[in-house]
């Protein structure tokens, strides 16, 4: 990443209504970046938002005793870095299903029923964090570390191994950098980083092996999974998944493994014609359909987020989020009309 020179120290306005301004117009440029780094600290968007509004709050009325002896940048993540530590002391991390006990092998029997109790990993729209960069280095480099299974690897990392690793491999900053704004050395930061990439590599799969079809083949494939799921197609959805493919459904804890246990899964429980509408969308830098059940006045009702992981074999995971307070995030309806 191309670094910048650090500004000097700014001039002070005459006025607070001056002050607040320059503040906001040296600040705002960062937000979006902020709210994802926030996010792969946390790994919930709603608790992202709430540390970004507080790490601006603090800025705020920090920001007359900010004397420019570090960017703006490196001295907002330092606010934000301080505020995500704090969030983190004394919770659990956030997981996924696969990440709490082995797959059912009885996709023929209810599923258990889900639990409010434990503070599940959430997905982050793509529509909250603005355009993609220009270069196309960056915009693999960031799709990689906001996918599901990143983040929620991120989860098994203590809070200050996650600023490094992500400070350090998702944004490129330097381990003086980083050092500086951890208040340690960056002997320590890259100590920090190496047990953190270890940790990483022994729970998480390898995301350079995550290699998505060429465009007309990856916009295919999705066309022929939606058609799969709104005509209750068997065969084609048999056809989209990936042998080793894996279903899940936060909040609910159960979850499948293997192209036919899913298949007989959502066969038996899920799938009927006419019965859903499938919208595409986009969350973490992954495809993802918002998934609409028609009720009985034949009005489509907001149902799950449903996210993919899609490889050059196929649909190899799908993390179908019950929460329909997330549509609204992703831009989507919270229903559709019975002709859609």
């Amino acid at each position: 990443m191309t670094r910048t020179a650090h500004p000097p120290a700014p001039t002070r306005p005459g006025t607070p209504h001056e002050e607040d301004e320059e503040f906001v117009r040296r600040s705002e440029p960062f937000r979006r970046e902020l709210l994802a780094y926030c996010y792969r600290m946390l790994g919930s968007i709603h608790d992202a938002e709430d540390v970004l509004q507080e790490t601006y709050l603090q800025a705020w009325r920090g920001y007359a005793r900010f004397e420019g002896r570090s960017s703006m940048r490196t001295w907002m993540y330092r606010i934000a870095t301080r505020a995500c530590l704090k969030a983190l002391e004394g919770n659990g991390r956030r997981p996924l299903p696969s990440g709490l006990g082995s797959p059912s092998d009885h996709p023929d029997e209810p599923p258990r029923p889900g639990s409010a109790e434990v503070p599940w990993l959430q997905p982050a729209p793509d529509a909250l964090f603005g355009s993609a960069p220009p270069d196309p280095a960056a915009v693999a480099e960031a799709r990689q570390t906001m996918r599901l299974g990143f983040v929620a690897a991120l989860q098994y990392l203590s809070g200050r191994q996650r600023a490094v690793l992500i400070l350090r491999d998702a944004l490129a900053w330097r381990a003086s950098e980083v050092a500086d704004l951890l208040g340690t050395t960056p002997a320590a930061v890259n100590s920090a980083l190496q047990r953190a990439r270890a940790q990483l590599n022994r729970i998480a799969p390898t995301q350079d092996a995550i290699a998505e079809p060429a465009d007309p083949a990856r916009r295919a494939l999705l066309d022929r999974y939606a058609a799969a799921f709104e005509n209750a197609d068997v065969r084609v959805l048999a056809g989209v998944l990936t042998d080793d493919a894996v279903w899940e459904m936060p909040p609910i804890p159960t979850w499948y493994a293997g192209r036919e246990t899913v298949i007989r899964f959502l066969r038996g429980r899920v799938l009927a014609a006419g019965e859903q509408r499938m919208v595409l969308t986009s969350v973490n830098g992954q495809p993802a359909f918002g998934s609409y059940s028609r009720g009985g006045d034949g009005v489509y009702r907001a149902h799950a987020l449903q996210v993919l992981t899609v490889t050059a074999a196929g649909v190899a995971r799908v993390v179908a989020f019950l929460d329909a307070g997330l549509f609204a995030l992703c831009g989507l309806p919270t229903a559709l009309e019975g002709s859609a």
